[in-house]
């Protein structure tokens, strides 16, 4: 079974390398395991090369069900924890603010159902405080934007969910009517956007030079609450936030790249089981976003 995730992380993370952090294992150790079930199976499951990894056909035909068998065991397990009352103590969660009301919030609903024995924390704020704070020690984990610069050492990003780039206005705009925009137009007319130090501040003055910024908004939603005003256009990636906000309309960026959410942790982590079901709770949530299976 442990070879099968082992089998399974390789294939979602394209890489030895990088399912061997996300395992907690060496990559020696995952390459020689991911062999032994080749050698059990009697297939060969991934295609090795310079560039990573992929499964071959018969790998891939045998995703769904190794899938479904590590699924059942961790079903076993978390009954076998509620049942002895192993899910207690406190996880403490960090996550920007579109991460804690599409990905987060969700979670935390879920949790106090299922587990009411555990008790959790959930810090808001910056991508970069976040990360800060797990590398100290202050959280379990966070959930964030992808920053732009790569992670610091000790640090560790998996990426959960991509969303394309892009601006709300209101659909009295002069720019609703069109299909998309492109970082020029941002030059004349006034912004919105995430405060200075997150990655959407970043990413807008990467790409223009110098933009009439009127409003540093704390969360995604203050952002559209202040388009749907007239205060400017939004600069925001399209997840589903604030939906009881009407009369906007989104148009994507045409030159800007995806904005990614990522789960960061300490790459020495060692969690605690009620911190291995909360973030397996959070990935699963990333996924249904994503509208892809879920991830072991």
């Amino acid at each position: 079974m442990e070879r099968a995730r082992y089998f399974l992380a390789a294939v979602e993370t394209g890489s030895l390398r990088a399912a061997a952090e996300r395992c907690g294992v060496s990559q020696p150790t995952i390459g020689q395991q991911i062999a032994q079930l080749e050698e059990e199976l009697d297939v060969v499951l991934l295609t090795r090369s310079r560039h990573g990894v992929r499964p071959t056909p018969a790998g891939q035909a045998l995703m769904e069900p190794l899938g479904r068998l590590v699924a059942a065991e961790d079903a076993v397990r978390e009954s076998a924890m509620e049942a002895s009352g192993a899910y207690r103590g406190r996880v403490q969660i960090g996550g920007v603010s579109v991460t804690v009301e599409t990905v987060i919030a969700p979670v935390v609903g879920r949790l106090r159902e299922r587990h009411p024995r555990l008790r959790f924390t959930v810090r808001e704020g910056a991508s970069a405080a976040i990360e800060a704070a797990v590398l100290d020690g202050a959280l379990d984990f966070g959930v964030v934007t992808m920053p732009v610069s790569p992670p610091v050492p000790g640090l560790h990003r998996t990426p959960l969910v991509s969303a394309p780039l892009g601006v709300w206005v209101r659909t009295d705009h002069p720019l609703a009517g069109r299909g998309d925009v492109q970082w020029r137009d941002l030059e004349t007319w006034p912004t919105v956007t995430m405060r200075a130090g997150t990655v959407m501040w970043e990413t807008l003055h990467r790409h223009v030079a110098d933009p009439d910024v009127v409003v540093q908004a704390m969360s995604a939603r203050t952002v559209k609450v202040m388009v749907a005003q007239g205060a400017g256009l939004g600069v925001l990636a399209r997840f589903d936030t604030s939906a009881d906000i009407a009369d906007l309309v989104w148009l994507p960026l045409r030159d800007a790249s995806p904005v990614d959410l990522c789960l960061t942790q300490r790459r020495d982590d060692r969690p605690s089981p009620s911190a291995l079901i909360v973030r397996r709770l959070i990935r699963a949530k990333a996924d249904e976003l994503a509208g892809s299976p879920p991830r072991r």
